[in-house]
């Protein structure tokens, strides 16, 4: 086949320089799990502490695993985890397309070129005749025999029509050493690689090969992604070196667990990305989350914005040890971002949870918002603890009985006759004019506060724990609702 050099000049001629390059490449296979999300955020951080470009590239060349939505899932997770790519198949860039199956084209052209560089070579065998040999490990490779064909023999079965791959031809001596910026040097020996397909008989490429030309042309100077691949990294380096290309750095992050034994798993009923959001979780959350899950900042601070991970992400400091995923940990992060959104975020969030629970269009979205806030770890947690809002539930009068404030069915029914009148005639209905009334009340019949808010509350709610007290909690009923409440009260009481 010959080769057009001037192509292959343009292509390197297109390959950005003197910047830092990252790339995030999902197979759009599915959900987002959390490992995938942990490696598009530490690519992200990557590039924007160096001020550098995030790309996103689509790696479809797996037809039979595609999922009809999948690509929209990673558009919309990026877009709410504020990852914001720089290039990518929705945006363009110098390096385009980004999109796997529409670069078919190149794999073929650089499969040649590497023949050529004697770093490939054309095999002919079909799984019946290939000669495999085995080491004591039981692992099996391939033999190279076709390696060794002579050039007449070459031209002999492709002049025939026989089907062949293209395999990677990996030196049979010597060692093979590459660089990882957590694990450091690892050094594999040459004859424990196999020669690796690198095109298929139906001309597509394998992931391998596919992903180390994306990344040349693409001018990718980092290179993130799981620990898994640690074996396959020497047999890439090789692949750079034949072609005399760059070698990125490599940064090989240990795998997420659900416990010591066990990695995440969607099988398994562990949550993806998607998962937590619908059980409540906000994203902010869980990307804060997702960035300690195996790597330390230093220092004792937890909670931090997108712009302060960027300025200090550094790669050494992930660990080589797997990170737990800690739920008890994610709730805890959850809450305190909750507590710190200004209370107009808050009410925004919370208004479909709200809404689950209150049916009624009038509602005081806001005003039951406030009292949910500080009061709440996940956003599903809202609607069980103000059903109350939309309907006072059926309550025994031993609800009326507490200890603490000295309430009991006899104070309760002086309590509520006392209320009630005074409710009715209240000039205005505000937190202000309630809490005052209630108050001076308490004053008047020579009771603590708490003796006179308990029964209030009791009846107009119907649950022993609620978000907010009396006075919020009429207030949000409204006069009339919280009369008829009181007065039922009064008749359980009776």
């Amino acid at each position: 086949m010959a080769l057009d050099y001037k192509w292959f000049e343009e292509m390197e001629a297109r390959i950005p320089k003197g910047e830092v390059r990252t790339r995030f490449a999902p197979s759009p296979t599915g959900y987002m799990h959390v490992g995938n999300l942990r490696t598009a955020l530490y690519t992200y951080l990557i590039a924007k502490h160096y001020n550098g470009k995030f790309i996103l590239r689509i790696e479809d060349t797996d037809q039979k695993r595609l999922v009809g939505d999948a690509v929209k899932v990673i558009y919309d997770t990026l877009k709410r985890c504020g990852l914001k790519h720089d290039e990518g198949p929705d945006i363009g860039g110098p390096v385009g397309p980004y999109i796997q199956t529409e670069r078919r084209g190149f794999y073929g052209k650089y499969a040649e070129l590497l023949i050529e560089k004697s770093g490939a070579y054309r095999c002919f065998c079909n799984k019946a005749d290939e000669d495999t040999s085995g080491d004591d490990k039981g692992f099996v490779k391939y033999d190279g025999r076709c390696s060794r064909l002579s050039p007449e023999e070459i031209r002999a079965k492709l002049d025939a029509g026989v089907p062949y791959v293209i395999r990677q031809k990996i030196p049979r001596e010597g060692s093979t050493t590459f660089s990882d910026e957590i694990f450091g040097e690892i050094t594999t020996p040459n004859d424990s690689l196999d020669d690796n397909v690198l095109i298929k008989s139906d001309g597509l490429p394998t992931y391998n090969f596919a992903n180390v030309i994306d990344d040349h042309l693409m001018g990718i100077t980092h290179v993130v992604r799981g620990s898994e691949y640690l074996s396959s990294a020497p047999k890439y380096n090789l692949l750079y070196e034949s072609f005399g290309w760059d070698i990125p750095k490599y940064i090989h992050c240990p795998p997420v667990m659900r416990d010591a034994h066990n990695k995440m798993s969607k099988r398994h009923g562990d949550p993806s990305y998607e998962d937590l959001l619908a059980q409540g979780y906000l994203s902010e959350a869980v990307v804060n989350y997702v960035a300690l899950l195996g790597w330390s900042p230093g220092g004792e601070q937890e909670i931090f914005t997108m712009d302060e991970l960027c300025g200090i992400f550094d790669v050494h400091g992930i660990s080589k040890s797997p990170a737990i995923f800690d739920i008890a940990k994610l709730t805890y992060f959850n809450s305190e971002y909750i507590r710190a959104m200004t209370p107009e975020e808050f009410a925004k969030e919370a208004e479909p949870y709200i809404r689950q629970a209150v049916k009624n269009p009038d509602a005081d979205i806001a005003g039951i918002a406030s009292l949910l806030q500080q009061r709440c770890e996940k956003l599903t947690d809202i609607p069980e603890k103000i059903t109350f809002f939309e309907e006072l539930p059926d309550y025994s009068v031993e609800l009326f009985t507490h200890k603490k404030s000295k309430s009991n069915p006899e104070t309760s029914v002086r309590v509520l006759n006392e209320v009630i009148p005074m409710f009715e005639s209240l000039p205005e209905w505000n937190d202000e004019s309630i809490h005052d009334a209630l108050v001076n009340k308490a004053a008047e019949l020579e009771m603590k506060n708490a003796t006179l808010m308990w029964p209030v509350r009791i009846a107009a709610a119907g649950m022993a724990v609620t978000p907010g007290g009396a006075v919020e909690i009429c207030r949000i009923l409204g006069r009339e609702e919280t009369l008829r409440r009181l007065r039922i009260g009064l008749e359980k009481l009776s």
